[in-house]
């Protein structure tokens, strides 16, 4: 069985820079597994610009995004597998998979990254009464259909989610000569980025409708119409508020979806709340030498941050692989011999979160990533990732050690829509040797 040092799942944005990241600390045996038949992921059907503002300091399209990390990859000769499925992880780390050219294959990994990106909530979850007419797509199915392969998917569009792929979906099919009707949200506030709404609905007169839901879907063989309500505060239609919408494509924007189902039979502790796995301050799973990174770990508002939180994956895999190098050279040493290991400055093998500080979300926050701290061997200041739970107007984001206020910052909006952020410095936590929680959370000024 062939050993690497770190196996990467997923050749989207993610693992591409994880990937890249752990070849540039020094680790040569990096192999990337993508189930798609090219490098890119989702980048290469989202052919409009927005992409890269913070990483290049530029506006890129999505194909244009992914092929600068592609183009490290091949620079970096790093190896990859394109068409292959991954079956399953063990938690020693065996990673199985199959594609038309190997066969089945199982590898073993010293480390692994988690990149697999998420999925689209399908309308079976959504419980819409009516046939299963023609017309009914996920608007990321729609996008690649538009995009990739030459489609028209449309010609009188109606789109359920506010999500930003909907909103990017109105405005492609605008392009593409369709009249988009409407977009209805289910909630009170709307999913995407502010820009997006601007962008894609403002622009080209399309009406948003919040606390609106599709209630039925018309016609048989091909979508005919829809019909939309209000929904009130339980998100229930409200009797007597129907509309009917004539349309023969229904696109559905409803949510994202971590795609955790190696992760789950890995037996990694995955969160309630976003779906993914909970990690630590180096974004390791609760399985030793297992990190997590990107969508998979929690759904981002920018593919910027998506890279820059899977460099720092692909860092500490190969901190970890060299610290494994360290254990392994030592092994059976004396402890006069094992001094020259220094005073632990590496990453920690970790034995799972059992023994770390938990950071917790309250008051408006849903959720943190990471969900756990190790303040001793941290690194000099981490960035902690979170969304609200609602728009909130002039509030503050708090940060507390044990219930002692450490900073706050004030904010005129938050969304749901958009992720916040906080930064935890290592020399913030002097004070507080035996920390047992901490706690980040919106108070109103």
């Amino acid at each position: 069985m062939k050993t690497w040092d770190v196996v990467v799942i997923g050749g989207g944005p993610a693992g591409l820079a994880a990937a890249a990241a752990a070849r540039k600390q020094g680790i040569e045996d990096v192999l990337i597994l993508e189930r798609d038949q090219m490098l890119g992921g989702i980048l290469n059907q989202c052919i409009h610009n927005g992409f890269g503002l913070h990483t290049f300091k530029e506006e890129l399209t999505g194909p244009e995004y992914a092929d600068r990390f592609i183009k490290v990859v091949e620079e970096l000769k790093i190896p990859y597998h394109l068409n292959t499925m991954v079956l399953s992880i063990s938690k020693d780390k065996q990673v199985t998979y199959m594609n038309r050219e190997e066969g089945l294959v199982t590898i073993q990994a010293k480390t692994v990254v988690l990149a697999m990106g998420c999925r689209e909530r399908s309308r079976g979850a959504l419980n819409i009464p009516g046939f299963r007419p023609a017309g009914v797509y996920s608007a990321g199915t729609a996008q690649r259909l538009t995009n990739m392969e030459g489609k028209k998917v449309g010609r009188e569009v109606v789109i359920l989610g506010s999500g930003d792929i909907g909103l990017i979906m109105a405005r492609r099919m605008t392009l593409e000569g369709a009249k988009v009707k409407v977009v209805a949200e289910l909630m009170p506030y709307s999913g995407g980025l502010k820009r997006n709404i601007v962008q894609c609905l403002n622009d080209y007169g399309i009406p948003l409708k919040l606390s609106h839901t599709v209630v039925e879907i018309h016609g048989k063989e091909r979508v005919t119409g829809i019909t939309l309500a209000q929904v009130d505060d339980h998100r229930k239609p409200i009797p007597g508020t129907e509309e009917y919408y004539s349309c023969d494509t229904l696109l559905l924007s409803v949510g994202l979806i971590p795609e955790n189902e190696l992760t789950r039979g890995l037996g990694a502790d995955v969160s309630r709340v976003t779906s993914g796995p909970e990690v630590n301050d180096h974004l390791e799973t609760s399985v030793p030498g297992v990190f997590a990174c990107g969508n998979v770990l929690h759904v981002h508002d920018l593919v910027d941050y998506v890279s820059e939180e899977a460099a720092m994956a692909g860092q500490a895999a190969a901190e970890y692989v060299k610290e494994l190098a360290e254990r392994e050279k030592y092994a059976g040493k004396t402890d006069a011999e094992t001094s020259a290991l220094g005073d632990g400055e590496e990453v920690p093998m970790s034995e799972g979160h059992q023994s770390l500080v938990r950071l917790s979300a309250e008051n408006g926050v849903r959720y943190t990533v990471p969900q756990y701290l190790d303040p001793k061997h941290m690194k000099d200041q981490i960035i902690v990732r979170f969304r609200v739970d609602n728009v909130y107007k002039n509030r503050s984001i708090s940060v507390y050690y044990d219930g002692v206020k450490i900073q706050t910052r004030k904010k005129r909006v938050m969304a749901p829509g958009e992720m916040e952020q906080v930064i935890l410095k290592k020399d913030s936590f002097g004070d507080y040797p035996d920390l047992k929680k901490i706690t980040i959370c919106t108070e109103e000024e």
